[in-house]
C-alpha cells in the first residue's frame, strides 16, 4: 500500500494543504507545535474516520472554518483508490472513489494504518485501557464488522449504566435487565472472540520479532485476559458457551452492579498480559524489556497486517525514535526499509540513525505549511 498524495482543507491549523510523498520513507521536520503530528493525525484518521489523540471531532476542523475535508490518493494491491472524508458540525461523509458511502464501516480499511507513538510504549506498563484501545484499532482495520459490534456494546453499556445509577436494586425490573443483558453479551461475545483470534496472531508474530530483537535470550508470550473465563482451554469457538457463560456473570454480579451504579463485566474491562521468560513483563519487567516489548508489538503489527489483507499497511512514526535506544531504532528500520511506506516525526535529524536510512524524503513542516 502505498499513499501518493494528502490534500487536507481547513484541517487543524492547515488551511490548505497539496502534499506528494515519497514511496519510501518520509522524515516530517519541524520545531514542536508547528503541525507534524496534525499530518500523520489525518492520515490516521483516513483510516478510522477518528482521532487518535481526541474523542472530539470538532477539535479536527480549524479555528473558524465551517469544515474540514481531507483527501488522498493510493496505490493498492488492487489498484488506485481515493478516499475523502468531509468533517463538520453535522457528522462525517466519506466517498471511496466518487462514491458516498451509507456506512462509515464500508470506508474504515480502505487505508491502512500502523501507528507507534510515545505513548505507545506504555502499552505493556500503562492502564488496561490503552491495551483495549490497542486491540480494538487494529482489530477494526481489518474486520470492520468489529466496529460496529464495538459501538452496539457501548451504547447499550451506556443505558444499562443509566438504569443502573438511577434504580435501586430493590425496584429494579428484572425483565428490562434481561433485554439489556442479552443485547450486551450478544455483541460482547463477538468482540470477545475477535480478540481472542487476533492475540493468538499476534502473538505468533511478536514471539518471532522479539526472539530477533534479543538474540534468542528472551521469549515473550501475550495472552489475551478477558474479564471473566478464558484461559488456553477455554472454548473460544463455541459461541453458545461463551453467551451462557456471560450471561451468568452478569446476574451473579447483578446486586453489586446496582450498588456501583456500573457494568462490572465484559469486554469494556478486559487487558492483555506480557510474560517473558514465563515472568510477567509489566510487574518484575526493566524498563529495557518493556520496551522491546512495545516494539516488538508494533512490528508484529506489521506483519500480521499484511498476513491478513494481503499487503503490508502505511507505518507512522509519531516522534518515537528519539525515544529508542541504538539497537532498537535499528531493529525498526531495518523492518520497514525497503517494504512499508513510512511517514517519521522529528524535531531534529540528530534523533535519527540516517545511515540505516536510504532514499529518504525529508519534508520541513513549520505553521501548517510543508516544504520540501
Amino acid at each position: 500500500m502505498q499513499l501518493k498524495s494528502l490534500e487536507l482543507h481547513g484541517y487543524r491549523n492547515y488551511e490548505k494543504l497539496e502534499l506528494a510523498t515519497g514511496a519510501g520513507v518520509n522524515i516530517l521536520i519541524g520545531p514542536n507545535a508547528q503541525g507534524k503530528t496534525n499530518l500523520l493525525e489525518a492520515i490516521h484518521v483516513l483510516a478510522l474516520t477518528k482521532s487518535h489523540r481526541t474523542s472530539k471531532d470538532k477539535e479536527l476542523i480549524g479555528w473558524n472554518q465551517p469544515s474540514a475535508r481531507l483527501k488522498a490518493e493510493l496505490e493498492r494491491k488492487v489498484g488506485p483508490v481515493t478516499v475523502e472524508l468531509l468533517l463538520s458540525p453535522q457528522g462525517k461523509k466519506a466517498k471511496v472513489n466518487g462514491l458516498e458511502q451509507r456506512k462509515l464501516s464500508g470506508f474504515v480499511g480502505t487505508v491502512n494504518v500502523v501507528l507507534f507513538a510515545p505513548e505507545d510504549l506504555d502499552i505493556v506498563k500503562g492502564s488496561p485501557g490503552i491495551r483495549r484501545r490497542f486491540m480494538d484499532m487494529e482489530i477494526g482495520q481489518v474486520h470492520p464488522g468489529y466496529l460496529f459490534d464495538l459501538q452496539q456494546y457501548q451504547r447499550i453499556m451506556q443505558q444499562r449504566n443509566n438504569y443502573l445509577k438511577a434504580t435501586d436494586y430493590s425496584r429494579a425490573s428484572r425483565e428490562m435487565m434481561e433485554v439489556w443483558d442479552e443485547q450486551l453479551t450478544a455483541s460482547g461475545v463477538k468482540m470477545m472472540q475477535r480478540r481472542q483470534n487476533f492475540i493468538v496472531k499476534l502473538q505468533r508474530w511478536a514471539e518471532k520479532i522479539h526472539e530477533g530483537i534479543t538474540a534468542g535470550t528472551e521469549r515473550l508470550t501475550v495472552e489475551y485476559r478477558p474479564s471473566f473465563g478464558g484461559g488456553p482451554d477455554a472454548a473460544w469457538e463455541d459461541q453458545s458457551s461463551l453467551f451462557q457463560q456471560f450471561m451468568l456473570k452478569l446476574t451473579q454480579g447483578r446486586e453489586q452492579e446496582f450498588r456501583r451504579g456500573t457494568t462490572l463485566v465484559g469486554p469494556h474491562r478486559d487487558d492483555l498480559a506480557f510474560a517473558i521468560n514465563g515472568k510477567d513483563v509489566q510487574s518484575f519487567g526493566s524498563q529495557g524489556q518493556q520496551r522491546t516489548t512495545a516494539l516488538s508489538l508494533k512490528l508484529a503489527e506489521l506483519e500480521l497486517m499484511r498476513e491478513e489483507i494481503g499487503e503490508y499497511p502505511l507505518l507512522l512514526l509519531d516522534d518515537v525514535l528519539s525515544e529508542l535506544d541504538q539497537q532498537r531504532q535499528t531493529q525498526l528500520i531495518e523492518t520497514f526499509q525497503s517494504r512499508v511506506q513510512t511517514f517519521i516525526t522529528t524535531t531534529g535529524l540528530e534523533s535519527v540513525n540516517m545511515s540505516r536510512l536510504k532514499d529518504a524524503a525529508v519534508y520541513h513542516v513549520r505553521d501548517g505549511t510543508v516544504l520540501v
